[in-house]
């Protein structure tokens, strides 16, 4: 008996040296990317995949303005938050959700008062390849007359989590499993839709902007609970992120945001930037 508590002992002590060890590794590669990207003073921000479009001219925007440059990283909400616990040199984070921000602000890693929602996101259901006609969202999905449907990967983007919840609601989830493709994030589910992949894609209607090939469809909010995108500044945040920051809750970049297909939220509703 002794021997057996001795081993899980010992089990347990190296499981929780390894986990260390990779957490240290994954912190020391992340730093050491940042710095071989250049300009290692200018801040790392990171940024969900559907808003990174929209970030990189903001920024170019910010950057013309005489503001400091800014270094933009971007992936699944879920996957930036788990970097950011790896030790991830992140000084902003740009989530797709309202839940990631709160989780830091909760346990002391962001700037007081940083917290606020800086875009509300649509879903949208888009058919690259015009078929049949079909009369909305809904119906579309319901007569389950395709293939493949792409969506994200509900635990770690946020688009894909609405997504999860629209099937669920239709009491589709169990039902069309066998045939969902599912991206990392909605970059990669947009990608599979668009090469031919899957005959639908659930994303972000800010992905659509400026194409017109194909239909698409809105999913009304009220089968999905709202995409709150907020940000947040970690805590020893530079300057130049700091600025940067401040100019995301600009007038001039609000208007930006709203022509790259994103709705405004409200003070009131939403605690808007």
């Amino acid at each position: 008996m002794s021997c057996a508590v001795s081993s899980a002992a010992h089990c347990a002590a190296a499981s929780a040296a390894l986990s260390a060890f990779c957490r240290c590794l994954a912190a020391a590669l992340w730093l050491l990317a940042a710095t071989a990207h250049g300009a290692s003073d200018a801040p790392l921000v990171a940024v969900a995949t559907n808003f990174l479009p929209t970030a990189q001219d903001l920024a170019t925007r910010h950057e013309a303005a005489g503001g400091s440059p800014v270094r933009l990283t971007g992936g699944a909400t879920g996957k930036l938050y788990a970097q950011l616990h790896n030790g991830a040199p992140y000084e902003l984070f740009l989530a797709a959700d309202r839940a990631r921000p709160v989780r830091l602000e909760a346990d002391g890693r962001i700037v007081e008062d940083s917290r606020c929602s800086y875009a509300l996101g649509t879903l949208v259901l888009w058919q690259p390849q015009s078929g049949a006609a079909a009369a909305g969202p809904i119906r579309t999905l319901r007569g389950q007359r395709f293939r493949r449907l792409a969506i994200a990967q509900p635990e770690l983007a946020p688009y894909g989590l609405a997504a999860q919840q629209l099937l669920t609601r239709l009491d589709l989830w169990q039902t069309l499993a066998p045939r969902l493709a599912r991206g990392e994030n909605v970059g990669q589910t947009f990608a599979m839709a668009a090469s031919g992949n899957a005959d639908l894609a659930l994303i972000a209607a800010a992905q659509l902007r400026g194409r017109s090939d194909g239909r698409r469809w809105t999913v009304p909010e009220r089968w999905h609970a709202p995409i709150d995108q907020q940000m947040v500044l970690l805590r020893g945040a530079s300057k130049a992120a700091r600025d940067f920051h401040g100019f995301l809750r600009s007038g001039a970049a609000r208007t930006v945001i709203a022509q790259h297909g994103y709705r405004l939220p409200t003070e009131v509703a939403h605690g808007s930037c």
